[in-house]
This record gives C-alpha cells, structure tokens and sequence, in this order.
C-alpha cells in the first residue's frame, strides 16, 4: 500500500527579488484585457499576471515602470504605478491592522 500523496504546491517567481515562492505567498499584478493595471488578491482575474514578494524592497523594486512593463508584456505609465503604489498601501495597511488585532487579542488571553 502506497502512502499519502503530496498536494501540488504551485511556485511562482518574484519579479523584483527572482525568489521562487508559494503562489499563496505572493501577491499578483495583473494587466487586464481592458489594459488597466491591478492588484489581484485571489489570483483568479483575467490577464497577464506577475507575482511580488510582501517586502518592501521587493515593492519599490518591482513598481519601477520598467521592470513591471517586461514581466506584464504591456506599456505601464507613471499613472498606472502611482495607482498601484494606493492600492499596495492601502493592502499592507489593511493587513498590518488584521496582525495588531490578533496579536492584542492572543496577549489578552
């Protein structure tokens, strides 16, 4: 009898840092067919994706236009970076928050 097969874990790269990571660890950028830029929290949206670690230097490295323009294959504007840059803050500031509340909560315990 042959024991418990492993489940798949899909690896995707960084764009800024080249580091093979868990799909569920990075974040995705997509280009959507529409040609506007986003951030895709559950990796399911239409479009040419790139993956991004949560660090922060990976962040400033993977925002430069012309890094994000070769892994997206599709023109990115100082725009389309600043509107990103919101999105990514308002994530990590989200996120930040989530950690604080269970973090509070289990040193109440």
């Amino acid at each position: 009898m042959k024991g418990k097969r492993r489940k798949h874990i899909p690896l995707r790269t960084c764009v800024a840092c080249r580091e093979k990571r868990p799909k569920r660890e990075l974040v995705r950028l997509v280009c959507t067919p529409e040609g506007s830029l986003e951030v895709d929290l559950r990796g399911k949206r239409a479009g040419r994706g790139a993956y991004v670690c949560r660090k922060p230097e990976c962040w400033q490295a993977a925002l430069q236009p012309q890094r994000l323009s070769r892994a997206l294959k599709c023109q990115v504007s100082a725009e389309d970076t600043a509107a990103l840059e919101a999105q990514i803050a308002s994530l990590f500031e989200a996120e930040s928050t989530v950690k604080t509340a269970v973090l509070s909560e289990a040193a109440g315990r």
